[in-house]
């Protein structure tokens, strides 16, 4: 559903831009203005929900230390890349299924699954994918869980049935989940109700441990769960102080722009690494996050 709804928008919108161009054009305006505005118009929405998204995660951030404040130009660059990071994602999304296919069925000791966030597909992966494959770690493979509002714990049911499929085609025993947002959630409700035997280690990108109040602007059932005191959130995290039954490190970003407050994404029994001047979507194609990431998957034990 997510990339039917995006390669409609992409089309009509592209679609839209250039009847109006060839119009102008025909009337006199110059040809070189929509050229130069093509790029403009494009990310002028990913711009608009960054700013809003922004604004919202200063309001309710969790206190940083002197030495993670960005600054003016920090704060800007921050802006822009998660501009180029979202603008960037649609496309990708939108022909995921051209653009995400799995490897070969080949034997693998150490297979990873990528388990993408809310309202969103595997093409937001795409990146990371490529840098995973291109150092040789593991085979990696995806999820496309849905519909987009149902139920957390459906999503869990889901990625049981794949984690079964991978380790089918591979032989593996385990597989090494690598979780983006709401999808670390999902992770920790897989291990919660089918049990650990199957995951070597689970690594959580930007995921809101604890809930994020953005959750708040959007309707579902998953969503309900995401917000801050929800009783299944609750559920989920009554023994987070004690120690995990597999190795859980969580990456979280001290500027993320979704999740609200911060900290929300620090897990008592994960090993936690905090960033700074990464927001949200931004972490995904972040070079340091993709070389923790390797690394992370590297200290997985094999099957």
């Amino acid at each position: 559903m997510t990339a039917l709804l995006l390669f409609a928008l992409l089309t009509a919108g592209g679609w839209g831009y250039l009847h109006w161009a060839v119009h102008a054009v025909a009337g006199g305006a110059p040809v070189w203005w929509f050229v130069a505005g093509a790029p403009i118009v494009y990310f002028a929405p990913a711009a608009v929900l960054v700013a809003v998204w922004l604004a919202a995660s200063w309001l309710w951030r969790t206190p940083r230390p002197p030495e993670a404040r960005i600054g003016p130009w920090g704060t800007l660059r921050l802006f822009a890349n998660e501009v180029w990071s979202l603008g960037l994602s649609w496309p990708s999304m939108a022909l995921h299924r051209l653009l995400i296919r799995d490897p070969p069925p080949l034997p693998a000791k150490r297979p990873v699954v990528l388990i993408h966030g809310v309202l969103v597909n595997d093409g937001v992966w795409l990146r990371l994918r490529r840098f995973v494959m291109g150092r040789g770690v593991a085979p990696v493979y995806t999820i496309n869980y849905g519909p987009p509002f149902a139920d957390i714990e459906r999503f869990a049911e889901q990625l049981a049935a794949r984690v079964e499929a991978v380790c089918a085609v591979t032989g593996a025993q385990r597989v090494v989940l690598v979780a983006h947002s709401m999808g670390g959630l999902v992770g920790r409700a897989y291990v919660r109700r089918f049990g650990p035997t199957r995951v070597a280690r689970l690594v959580t990108l930007a995921t809101p441990h604890h809930g994020s109040l953005l959750a708040y602007s959007f309707p579902g059932r998953g969503l309900t769960q995401m917000h801050p005191g929800n009783p299944w959130l609750e559920q989920l995290n009554r023994d987070e102080a004690k120690p995990s039954p597999l190795a859980v490190t969580s990456i979280w970003s001290r500027h993320d722009t979704m999740v609200m407050p911060q900290a929300s994404s620090v897990l008592a029994c994960a090993e936690n690494i905090a960033l700074t001047g990464v927001a949200h979507n931004a972490l995904l194609a972040d070079r340091s996050v993709m070389e923790i990431v390797v690394r992370e998957i590297e200290a997985a034990p094999a099957s």
